[in-house]
């Protein structure tokens, strides 16, 4: 672990745990943010093409899908 790593874990210990979620949000906000080769719509078609290949490896179709979405729905709907 290098020094500046290390300085900034101590500066973060040494924050109120109120404050620490603030420093993990604006660290998050700054990778996002430094994504220049990546656009929005490529991560976007990157999360479809992972979620598509874990469906066809559970073996759900997209009639699976819709089942699943219409029985919340109506759940829902019960509930109300």
């Amino acid at each position: 672990m290098s020094s500046f790593e290390q300085t900034l874990l101590q500066e973060v210990a040494a924050l109120p745990a109120s404050r620490r979620a603030d420093v993990l949000a604006f660290v998050r906000y700054l990778r996002l943010t430094l994504m220049e080769d990546e656009t929005l719509e490529q991560r976007y078609d990157a999360a479809v093409a992972t979620m598509r290949e874990k469906a066809a490896q559970y073996n759900i179709t997209e009639q699976d899908i819709e089942a699943e979405i219409h029985a919340v729905r109506q759940a829902r709907a019960s509930r109300a």
